[in-house]
């Protein structure tokens, strides 16, 4: 059997691409440089899936920020705005699309999850009376390149209607209509791919999502007989991968494309149906290894499903790959050499999932029961370990009840009890995090290593959160935040002090261009073992009159942004994680912090793609998070925060959490997320983002005014907050205080024409 992953990740194993983009954005490497790089890097990668005797390496699955923007600029869908810098050279134009450009004061296109990942995108935008020029696309050269070194290349590329369907257009023009121009601009890459490999991966994940109209699903066929075309005989792989293609499987089977891609670990139900659909010309291709978590492949599993499609359309017809591309998942886990044995044993990362692809094709062609006894030994193992099932949380989790989910009062009641804030119109605050100085993170090294004083670290952390609320009080913020000094990260912080996690050394993922997480790694039952953030909230309110927020990561969040046990249910997992977080609360609001943040940035990142399955989690996780935070009395407020994630269509899920204040995502997207609070009424205060954080450029007053003024149009005065888009950390002090000036200064404007 033909065997393939979908991509490998492209940071690198010691985040060789993160260091080059930051050097080359600050002015320290050269282009020629960072694009050396990259050559490495991507040799490197096809490398590694010769040696573990993939039949074919991926192309095209490599990017110097995203593979959306790649697209984009192939086809040359590059908004107006950015005109002014086509005399720049090319990666300064590329870099100004994905991150703003900052002399010219240029915002950088809208940024959004990629479906339902920590993976952000950005967004194509599109206006109807913008000229297209097509350009070349960067897969064309690695393709010829690792086709001359000896490789045998699978270029792949994001699909034409996955490509428009996730686009957003400006002007309210039908952006479908743009469908023929974007068909002839694959068309033209595909023949110029054609001569080079023998196999070239369309990836259309939108089919297994209910996003695709019926204007577009009309001409899906036509379109596919004009790419196929354009492959001149070459096999043309229609690659889905993050759920089943429940509505739009006789789309797929009637592509006329050669090869269908599955993904057999979020849609394993799909087999039986599209193995009765399938025409005898598609051979398909069985993501049955798991591009999106860390364990080791349950072969026995997997075997039992490739062996059905065997037994129904012939082994020559069946090709094994990944789930979807590797890029969600860390290098190599032989980079790992403090994690315990035995929870080291159950991982797979990238390279590793390769051999598993050759391992699974070995056990099949010659019934290698050695290596499946192993494989099944080595999980039943796992499984026995005490640390998987801890009697105390399994019996808590088992007499929550339906009183544990609910405030004492309805939100408008808990508003009069919350008076005593006392705030203006149009309150100030930030999300929670300040930038991490080089000196921050030194401190933390340093008490790491051994090398300060439990004592010293303290005062040193001390130190920087005196110096951000000073800040924070010259600029006249209402509502403080404690800057988050002593935190590495918002989940790993809180994973390094509950039980059930452990931490890799270099289990790094790629979020956004150059920006990487590494995630935690739920391996048992999770229970806080002691309070996580009380001494130094406390610490933070002793040195101001001012409230100052207690911050916390939400149950879901945690969940979605960690690698998670698969041998119980992720609901049963948030469950454990929100009854840890519930304590933290309570032991807040004890000490006297009565204005409490739970972010919960991936409750809608972690929303399955199709509606029957969205409900389910989205009952599930609002329960989560209204068993964290529901406990408190009436006096304290409960602030939530979201991030790059289109959301609209559940905000009635979303008032279900009851918050008393949501802060969301709105800077790039021009407040147009704020569209559904004119149908929907929320009760709660809501601070739509008016500084875009993610981009170094330094916004107006007047930007951010008008952005208020926008978001009065749908909220009302009495309940609108002021706030970024998101946390600061990874910006400088030298972005961040003119821009919270600007943004206070933008409040007090608005503010005064509403006295």
């Amino acid at each position: 059997m033909q065997t393939h992953i979908l991509g490998f990740p492209a940071i690198g194993k010691g985040r060789e691409l993160k260091q080059a983009l930051e050097s080359f954005w600050k002015g320290e490497l050269p282009a020629e440089s960072l694009l050396k790089t990259s050559q490495e890097l991507k040799k490197r990668h096809w490398q590694i899936q010769k040696d573990a005797k993939l039949d074919y390496v991926s192309t095209g699955d490599f990017s110097l920020y995203d593979r959306m923007l790649d697209m984009t600029c192939l086809l040359g869908a590059i908004p107006r705005r950015f005109s002014v810098c086509r005399g720049d050279s090319p990666l300064d134009g590329y870099f100004s699309l994905a991150r703003g450009d900052v002399r010219r004061n240029i915002p950088a296109l809208e940024m959004t999850k990629w479906f339902d990942t920590n993976y952000h995108y950005l967004v194509p935008e599109i206006s109807a009376n913008e000229p297209w020029v097509v350009v070349d696309h960067p897969v064309i050269a690695d393709t010829r390149t690792a086709k001359e070194l000896g490789y045998s290349p699978k270029p792949s590329l994001i699909g034409p209607f996955t490509w428009l369907a996730l686009a957003k257009v400006r002007d309210g023009s039908p952006k479908w209509e743009r469908l023929d121009a974007v068909i002839a601009a694959y068309e033209k890459i595909l023949r110029e791919l054609s001569p080079h490999c023998d196999c070239i991966q369309i990836e259309e994940p939108v089919l297994c999502t209910e996003l695709l109209p019926p204007e577009a699903a009309m001409r899906f066929g036509e379109a596919y007989a004009a790419l196929n075309a354009a492959c001149a005989g070459n096999r043309l792989m229609l690659a889905t991968y993050f759920g089943p293609l429940a509505g739009n499987l006789k789309l797929a089977v009637n592509s006329g494309c050669a090869v269908l891609h599955l993904d057999l670990v979020r849609g394993a139900g799909q087999l039986k149906a599209v193995l009765e659909a399938v025409p005898s010309t598609m051979s398909l291709s069985l993501g049955v290894v798991d591009g999106r978590n860390i364990w080791k492949t349950d072969y026995a599993a997997r075997k039992i499903l490739i062996e059905q499609a065997v037994a129904a359309i012939g082994r020559e017809r069946v090709w094994l790959g990944s789930s979807c591309s590797l890029l969600h998942c860390p290098a190599d886990v032989e980079e790992e050499t403090d994690l315990p044995e035995h929870i080291k044993n159950r991982m797979a990362f990238a390279v590793q999932k390769c051999a598993e692809l050759a391992g699974l094709n070995k056990i099949i062609e010659n019934a290698d029961s050695a290596a499946l006894e192993e494989n099944t030994a080595l999980l039943r193992a796992a499984a026995m370990q005490p640390e998987s099932m801890v009697k105390a949380v399994r019996e808590r989790v088992a007499t929550i009840s339906t009183s544990d989910l609910n405030r004492q009062s309805a939100c408008p009641q808990r508003r009069a009890a919350q008076a005593w804030i006392n705030l203006p119109l149009l309150p100030t605050t930030t999300i929670g995090s300040f930038p991490q100085t080089a000196s921050i993170r030194k401190t933390r090294r340093e008490f790491k290593n051994g090398r300060l004083t439990e004592a010293e670290y303290v005062s040193a952390i001390r130190h920087e959160i005196k110096e951000c609320i000073a800040k924070q009080e010259k600029l006249g913020l209402d509502v403080l935040v404690h800057g988050e000094a002593e935190r590495n990260d918002m989940v790993e912080y809180f994973g390094q002090q509950l039980a059930g996690f452990c931490f890799t050394r270099n289990g790094w993922v790629q979020s956004y261009g150059s920006r990487c997480v590494k995630p935690p790694v739920i391996y048992g039952d999770v229970y806080r073992k002691q309070p996580m953030t009380v001494d130094w909230i406390r610490y933070a309110q002793s040195l101001t009159e001012k409230p100052v927020k207690g911050m916390l990561t939400g149950p879901v969040t945690i969940l979605c942004w960690s690698f998670v046990r698969d041998d119980i249910e992720r609901s049963e997992v948030c469950k454990q994680i929100a009854l840890a977080i519930r304590d933290e609360v309570l032991d807040l609001e004890k000490s006297g912090v009565r204005i409490i943040q739970i972010d919960e940035a991936a409750l809608r990142e972690g929303m399955p793609l199709l509606k029957s399955d969205a409900e389910v989690y989205l009952q599930w996780a609002v329960d989560a998070f209204r068993l964290a935070s529901a406990g408190v009395k009436d006096s304290t407020q409960i602030h939530t925060h979201m991030c790059y994630s289109e959301f609209n269509a559940i905000l009635p899920w979303i008032a279900k959490m009851d918050a008393d204040v949501i802060s969301i995502e709105s800077s790039r997207s021009g407040m147009e997320l704020l569209d559904a609070f004119t149908d929907f009424r929320y009760q709660g205060g809501v601070g739509p983002g008016v500084y875009d954080i993610h981009s170094p450029r330094i916004p107006t007053v007047e930007e951010m005014a008008e952005l208020l003024r926008k978001a009065l149009c749908n909220i009302p005065r009495e309940l609108l907050w002021v706030n970024p888009d998101c946390g600061l950390k990874t910006r400088q002090w030298e972005e961040v205080l003119p821009s919270l000036a600007n943004m206070v200064a933008a409040a007090l404007l608005v503010r005064d024409t509403l006295s």
